[in-house]
């Protein structure tokens, strides 16, 4: 329905209904096919139960078995995401909305992330700003997935701030879609939008992938001048001196009219 709407040629695209992460053997599942994908788009729903662990054949799963773990059975986000992977080809590139949860959470999703990074399949992951998808109001992540990566490092995007506000939901102007753009295909660090990190010190922060861990906020609070400060202090001690001089006199004064 997206694709009809914005007036893309659908017809090129292989889209199909299924349960994507239990009917493999049906041969049949969403995105399958004979050959890899060299671009994938997903929009799974996020945190929804799933089989996991109580199917113990889904271990053995071409999908699921390198990580050597399976998404938690409460929450199914990393196993669309292990889906997609597996039918990217080795020139592919994946662009998965997540929960921003799966990237900081431990057990299963951390090992899971750990195996994502180690592989070097973690090209990108963008925060976006809350309220942009109909349905939900929570603040989401894009997660790129690359089989193609030209280095080790794991660039972090923070578009939390680019939105514009309309009646019910927030949206992304061209001109935000545009910043990202940019950002993503230079890879280059932007000072509070954009950071690379090295796979390194990813390991070094037990696989967080949490995009406020490395992309640092502006600091929006006031900026004090301590010099102008303390000469402001010391013109205001030198008023009060004054000022308690001048009663001094006026006290003087009236005690001498008094007597």
């Amino acid at each position: 329905m997206n694709m009809f709407l914005h007036n893309i040629n659908y017809a090129e695209f292989n889209i199909q209904l299924g349960d994507t992460l239990t009917k493999l053997q049906d041969k049949k599942p969403l995105l399958y096919s004979e050959k890899p994908f060299d671009a994938i788009v997903s929009n799974p729903p996020y945190s929804i139960n799933w089989a996991g662990s109580a199917d113990p054949t889904l271990i053995n799963d071409d999908r699921f078995a390198p990580a050597g773990v399976l998404a938690p059975k409460s929450r199914a986000d990393f196993a669309f995401v292990l889906h997609a992977l597996s039918y990217l080809s080795t020139q592919g590139r994946a662009a998965i909305v997540c929960f921003p949860g799966i990237f900081y959470r431990g057990g299963a999703e951390q090992k899971i992330r750990k195996y994502l990074v180690r592989e070097n399949y973690m090209e990108t992951i963008i925060a976006l700003a809350p309220n942009l998808f109909y349905g939900t109001s929570i603040a989401t992540c894009i997660l790129v997935l690359s089989k193609h990566k030209p280095d080790t490092h794991t660039q972090f995007i923070d578009a939390g701030s680019l939105f514009k506000k309309e009646t019910n939901n927030n949206i992304l102007t061209a001109e935000h879609i545009d910043k990202i753009m940019q950002a993503f295909a230079s890879k280059q660090d932007i000072d509070h939008f954009a950071k690379s990190i090295s796979f390194e010190e990813l390991e070094a922060n037990d696989y967080n992938l949490s995009v406020s861990s490395y992309v640092e906020p502006p600091d929006t609070r006031e900026k004090i001048d301590i010099d102008q400060l303390n000469a402001e202090l010391a013109t205001t001690v030198s008023k009060i001196h004054q000022l308690r001089t001048d009663i001094e006199h006026i006290v003087a004064e009236i005690d001498g009219v008094l007597t």
